[in-house]
């Protein structure tokens, strides 16, 4: 699963109901550990924890946009910020670390970027979320975004083939249990 997807999943809904794995700063800290792992040293304070929560939010927000005319998440629908504002603060975030040339020699010479050193480890997280946010919303991956649609689900998914409606095999199997329930229920 792609960085973007990971960021904007962090607000997922679990049988106890909506769970924000950004809710606090050791939970922040534990996710940047497993999901940018060049980053592993870096210790959330509880500034950069509001800052990427926000920038979560403008994610979603774009996310939302791209499944139109499709329904958004419904895990935050009515509280993400407008369009507008969040594609502001998610291209000045991608732009708030700079990054440096960097020459690649993986049998041919190529060139790469790397944050520069004097970006702090939150501002290079941040940049980084934001870089791979705009990177995935402007590629073609962005045209197979849906929402789950299965109960109590509220993630994002790239469909990756032309029946797919779930996010998971396990929404899948919810979904059609729930159907089949519905359809013969006893009135």
């Amino acid at each position: 699963m792609s960085l973007t997807l990971e960021f904007v999943s962090t607000l997922r809904a679990e049988r106890s109901g909506l769970v924000d794995r950004l809710a606090d700063t050791d939970g922040m800290t534990a996710w940047v550990r497993t999901h940018v792992p060049d980053l592993a040293g870096l210790t959330a304070t509880e500034e950069l924890r509001q800052e990427t929560v926000r920038l979560r939010q403008a994610v979603r927000a774009l996310f939302a946009r791209a499944v139109a005319p499709g329904p958004p998440s419904r895990a935050d629908a009515a509280r993400l910020p407008a369009f507008e504002e969040s594609l502001a603060l998610v291209n000045a975030t991608a732009l708030a670390a700079p990054s440096a040339p960097q020459l690649r020699w993986d049998g041919e010479p190529s060139l790469g970027t790397a944050p520069a050193t004097q970006a702090g480890p939150g501002a290079q997280l941040l940049a980084r979320l934001a870089t791979a946010a705009v990177e995935f919303l402007a590629g073609p991956d962005r045209a197979l975004v849906r929402t789950c649609q299965a109960p109590r689900c509220v993630l994002y998914f790239v469909k990756e083939h032309p029946r797919q409606e779930w996010c998971s095999t396990g929404c899948g199997n919810r979904a059609r249990a729930a159907r089949h329930y519905r359809e013969h229920k006893k009135i």
